[in-house]
C-alpha cells in the first residue's frame, strides 16, 4: 500500500500597510498590500478571512520566517498568538487585503495594532478561509450578525445582483457605528445601547414575516445569540442546514484563544441539543 503524502506545510503570507482609516468610532480599517501577495486570492466566498501572526512579547524569529521552524525550534507560549478577521475587500489588480477591526480602546490584541498601525509595518498572516457566498439559486436571502460579522455582510450584499431579495440585520452600539454598503438591499441596523449582545437581533430576525420559498441565511456573531437564533431558523423555522451558515465568531467574556479552544464542545453541545428537539419534534 502507498503511503499517504504528508500534508503540505502552509506558508504564511507576507504583506505591508498600505494605509489606515478610521471607519467609525469603534472600527479601524486597515488596507494591506506588496510582492507577498502575489499569491493571496480571495474571491470565491464572501465570509474569506485570515490568520494574522503576532508575535509573543518579547521574541523574535528567524527569517525567512517559518512556521514550522518556530513550532519545531521554540516553546509554544512563544509561539506567535493568531486572531482571526474577515476580508472585507480584495482587490487582485492592485493586490490590496482591505481588513476591518472593532477596536474597544487598549483592550485586546489585534483592535490596538490596528490602531497603531503605520504604513510600510510588515504583517505576517495564514489564509484565506471561507466558505459562504450567497447562494444565486435561492428564492432569498437572511443576513444577521453583530460588528463582527458586518464585514462579511456587507461582501455579501454587495456580491448580489440588483434585484435579488435579501433582509440584512446589523447590530451595533449606536448610530455612530452604521457603515454604508454599496447594495441596493436596505439595512436595518440595530442599535444595541445598554442592552446584551444580540437581543435586539434575535427579537427583529424573529419579527420578520418569512417570505415563501428557499432562504438562504448567513447568521454570526456573539455565540449566545447565535444560538438562539440557530434554534429560531434550524428547529422551529426547520431550515435545512445546508441552507445555513451559522457561528459564533466570538463569545462574551473569552478572548480568540479561550473560545476557540471551547467552540468545537459547545458547537456539538448545541447541535445535540437542538437537533433533538428538531427530531422529537
Amino acid at each position: 500500500m502507498a503511503e499517504r503524502p504528508g500534508r503540505k506545510p502552509r506558508k504564511p503570507h507576507s504583506a505591508q500597510v498600505v494605509r489606515t482609516e478610521r471607519l467609525t468610532p469603534h472600527m479601524q480599517r486597515v488596507v494591506l498590500g506588496g510582492d507577498g501577495l502575489a499569491e493571496f486570492a480571495a474571491d470565491t466566498c464572501t465570509d474569506h478571512y485570515v490568520k494574522l501572526l503576532f508575535p509573543a512579547d518579547g521574541v523574535t524569529y528567524p527569517e525567512p520566517f517559518d512556521m514550522e521552524r518556530i513550532r519545531a525550534e521554540f516553546p509554544r507560549e512563544q509561539w506567535p498568538v493568531t486572531r482571526t478577521y474577515t476580508v472585507r475587500a480584495w482587490d487582485p489588480q492592485h493586490r490590496e487585503l482591505t481588513l476591518d477591526f472593532v477596536i474597544h480602546g487598549d483592550e485586546g490584541l489585534a483592535g490596538p495594532w490596528a490602531l497603531r498601525a503605520q504604513p510600510g509595518e510588515t504583517v505576517r498572516f495564514m489564509g484565506p478561509g471561507g466558505a459562504y457566498a450567497p447562494d444565486t439559486g435561492a428564492d432569498w436571502h437572511l443576513l444577521a450578525g453583530d460588528e463582527s460579522a458586518l464585514p462579511a455582510i456587507a461582501r455579501s450584499l454587495e456580491s448580489l445582483p440588483d434585484g435579488a431579495r435579501a433582509y440584512a440585520f446589523v447590530e451595533v452600539a449606536g448610530p455612530e457605528e452604521e457603515q454604508k454598503v454599496d447594495s441596493d438591499v436596505e439595512v436595518v441596523w440595530l442599535h444595541r445601547g445598554s442592552r446584551p449582545a444580540g437581543e435586539a437581533l434575535v427579537e427583529a430576525v424573529r419579527a420578520l414575516e418569512f417570505p415563501e420559498g428557499r432562504v438562504h441565511a448567513f447568521v454570526h456573531g456573539e455565540a449566545a445569540f447565535v444560538k438562539e437564533l440557530r434554534r429560531l431558523l434550524r428547529v422551529e423555522r426547520a431550515i435545512p442546514r445546508e441552507d445555513l451558515s451559522i457561528s459564533g465568531y466570538w463569545r462574551l467574556g473569552h478572548n480568540e484563544d479561550g473560545w476557540q479552544a471551547a467552540k468545537r464542545e459547545w458547537n456539538a453541545r448545541i447541535e445535540v441539543e437542538q437537533e433533538g428537539g428538531a427530531t422529537a419534534a
